[in-house]
C-alpha cells in the first residue's frame, strides 16, 4: 500500500510535468514511469525484508527457496499473469479492430470514452475479487472448508449487487460522461448508446471477476482462466463491435 501510494504521489506532477513538455507522448511516460517505481518499491521492501528476518521465518525467505519451489509458483502464477494480459490484449484488440470501422476516430473516441468508465468499475470488481481469492485460500489454508465455502457465496453475493450499483451508475451517467471528454454531439450520443450496452455487461463482470478470484484463492488459476479468455473474446468483443457499427 505505501509503495502504490508513494508511486501515485509522484505520478500526478510526473503527468503534469511530461504531458506539458511531451504532450500525449509525456501521458504515457508517466504512466509506466509510475509502474516501474512501484516495482522497484516493492523490490527494495523484499530486500530489506530479507536482510532483517534474521531466521525468524521458520519456512524460509526468497533465498532459501529451492528450485521446485520456484516451480509450483510460476505454475500457479503463470496463468493469473496469462489471464490478466488476455483481458488488456482483448480491449486494445477492440480498439484496433474499431479503428477498421467506416468512421473511425469517432468510434475509436466512443470506446476510449466508455472504457474509461469501465476501468473505474474494473479497480472495484479486481479489489473484491483480490479479496475473495485471499479469504478462500487463508481459509482452504488452514483445513476450514466450510469458512472458505460462505466466503466464496458471500464474496459472489456482494459482486452481484455491486454489478447491478455499476450497471446502473454506468446508465445514470451516460448523459454526462461523454460531454466530459468531447463536444462532439456525434460522439457523445454514441457514448449514451455504448453505455447502455456495457452497462449489461458489467452486472455479468462482476461476478465473472470474483469467480475467477474464487478459483484463484483453490490453487486452480487455470480453471477461470479458459472461460475468462472464452467470454471475453467470444461474446464481448463481438457485441461491442455490433454496437459500434450500429
Amino acid at each position: 500500500m505505501f509503495s502504490s501510494g508513494l508511486a501515485v504521489a509522484f505520478h500526478v506532477p510526473i503527468n503534469i510535468l511530461l504531458s506539458k513538455v511531451k504532450g500525449l507522448e509525456g501521458v504515457s511516460m508517466a504512466v509506466w514511469i509510475t509502474d516501474l517505481m512501484v516495482v522497484v518499491l516493492l523490490t527494495v521492501y523484499l530486500l530489506i525484508a530479507e536482510i532483517r528476518k534474521g531466521g525468524s521465518w521458520k519456512e524460509g525467505g526468497w533465498w532459501e527457496q529451492g528450485i521446485h519451489d520456484w516451480i509450483k509458483l510460476l505454475k500457479l502464477c503463470a496463468p493469473c499473469c496469462l489471464t490478466t494480459c488476455l483481458e488488456w490484449w482483448c480491449i486494445e484488440l477492440l480498439v484496433l479492430l474499431t479503428g477498421w470501422l467506416p468512421n473511425a476516430k469517432q468510434s475509436v473516441g466512443v470506446l476510449a470514452i466508455v472504457l474509461n468508465f469501465d476501468y473505474l468499475l474494473y479497480a472495484v470488481m479486481l479489489s473484491l475479487a483480490t479479496c475473495a481469492s485471499i479469504r478462500v485460500s487463508n481459509e482452504l489454508g488452514a483445513n476450514q472448508a466450510g469458512p472458505a465455502y460462505q466466503s466464496a457465496y458471500t464474496s459472489l453475493a456482494v459482486s452481484s449487487f455491486l454489478g447491478c450499483i455499476g450497471g446502473l451508475a454506468m446508465i445514470a451517467g451516460r448523459g454526462t460522461w461523454g460531454s466530459l471528454f468531447s463536444h462532439d454531439k456525434r460522439i457523445i450520443g454514441g457514448v449514451k448508446k455504448m453505455m447502455l450496452l456495457m452497462a449489461m455487461v458489467e452486472v455479468v463482470n462482476f461476478p465473472l471477476a470474483v469467480c475467477g478470484g474464487i478459483v484463484r484463492g483453490t490453487a486452480r488459476p487455470w480453471l477461470g482462466m479458459k472461460p475468462n479468455s472464452k467470454g471475453q473474446y467470444s461474446l464481448k468483443n463481438p457485441q461491442q463491435q455490433q454496437q459500434q457499427q450500429n
